[in-house]
């Protein structure tokens, strides 16, 4: 695939961005359309919204900050497709306040639910907002990654907090409010009434190599690329990956 038609070709959204396309795609074949009607929540800048416009469908993404919704503008005018980009300031728990029920082909849900005070009813109005058939994309800080990184930071004390916190934290330095287990995860969308099509562990490795490593040596860009994409639907990687991407479907 170009870089023109993912986020970035980059560690952080390689392995979402093929997964995802791959899923816009079938959803395609389903409803008998070119375009799709993409919800982005927490779209934030648009790094999946413009690649996604990109490729032909429309995208709405609903954010609560104004200054990312004004790049996100600046950032599908730059691509050429700001006539399939629309930004709204909103959230999910809000979502149907901003946007219709039941109106999307896909619905994303990346990077929201650390955040939200109740991720279950965030999961429930990103399942709502879906047409019959459509996919739910849901991503999300993963426990595991967090206690490796503390431990092998030497943090020791603080990645056993983070194990037995419920919230997944080690301290009240975290920034992140919230981590999940690949099982949590799969439950939320599974209690919201749609079947789990996959799960991916993401960023298993990337965050826990040396960035000079990364930068200097020829070729590990690819090659940990390739890593990547080859550990992320192992079961046994997904317990230590930063992130989680789950793939819901609804069936009609």
């Amino acid at each position: 695939m170009s870089d023109q038609l993912r986020p970035r070709a980059s560690l952080r959204t390689a392995v979402v961005w093929e997964v995802l396309k791959d899923a816009l795609d079938r959803q395609v074949k389903a409803a008998g359309r070119d375009a799709l009607d993409v919800l982005d929540t927490g779209g934030g800048t648009g790094n999946f919204a413009v690649p996604a416009a990109r490729l032909g469908h429309r995208v709405t993404v609903v954010d609560p900050s104004p200054n990312a919704l004004f790049a996100l503008e600046r950032r599908a005018a730059e691509a050429g497709v700001a006539d399939r980009v629309r930004g709204v300031q909103g959230d999910i728990l809000g979502l149907f306040d901003v946007v219709e029920r039941g109106g999307f082909d896909a619905v994303l849900c990346h990077g929201v639910l650390e955040y939200v005070d109740d991720p279950a009813e965030g999961v429930r109005n990103a399942v709502a907002a879906l047409r019959p058939s459509g996919a739910l994309s849901l991503l999300a800080a993963g426990l595991g990654g967090a206690v490796l990184a503390r431990a092998l930071a030497g943090h020791f004390t603080e990645a056993r907090q983070a194990l037995a916190d419920p919230a997944g934290r080690w301290g009240e330095g975290d920034p992140v409010p919230r981590r999940f287990t690949a099982e949590q995860l799969t439950e939320l969308v599974s209690s919201a009434g749609l079947e789990v099509g996959a799960v991916h562990g993401v960023r298993v490795f990337a965050d826990l190599v040396p960035g000079v490593l990364v930068d200097t040596e020829p070729g590990a860009v690819d090659a940990l690329l390739k890593l990547e994409a080859a550990v992320a639907e192992l079961p046994a990687f997904h317990s230590v990956a930063t992130q989680l991407h789950v793939l819901g479907e609804k069936r009609s």
